[in-house]
């Protein structure tokens, strides 16, 4: 009986072991697969970056940068237009300032007006 119960126990070892190899198999691919998203998630950031930086002046990349800070969501859409715009070719000469505040105007949702009445 001694031998029969050696044997299950190596038997359950033998299984267990098997499973914590297939688990951390299993872990690396989830890992690989984590490391490949994330390295193709910063070369599409890198690449927005240099389109940006190719067709917006310093003066306007500062102020889109200082929107970012505040309205991340109006800067992604200005962003995701210009870069539209570079790509259909539509865009002659580098966007300075003015240009682009004339964009973000049009682009910016309406502030509402806050009306304060003292009774």
């Amino acid at each position: 009986m001694a031998y029969g119960e050696d044997a299950e126990l190596a038997e359950l070892r033998r299984r267990r072991l098997q499973q914590i190899q297939e688990m951390q198999a299993s872990e690396s691919a989830n890992a690989q697969s984590y490391a490949a998203q994330d390295a193709e998630r910063a070369r599409h950031e890198q690449e927005r970056t240099e389109i940006l930086r190719r067709i917006l002046t310093p003066e306007a990349r500062e102020r889109l940068a200082r929107i970012r800070l505040a309205k991340p969501d109006v800067a992604g859409a200005v962003e995701q237009q210009l870069i539209a715009l570079a790509a259909s070719g539509r865009i002659q000469r580098a966007i300075d300032d003015p240009t682009l505040r004339a964009l973000l105007e049009r682009i910016a949702p309406e502030r509402r007006e806050i009306k304060i009445t003292r009774r």
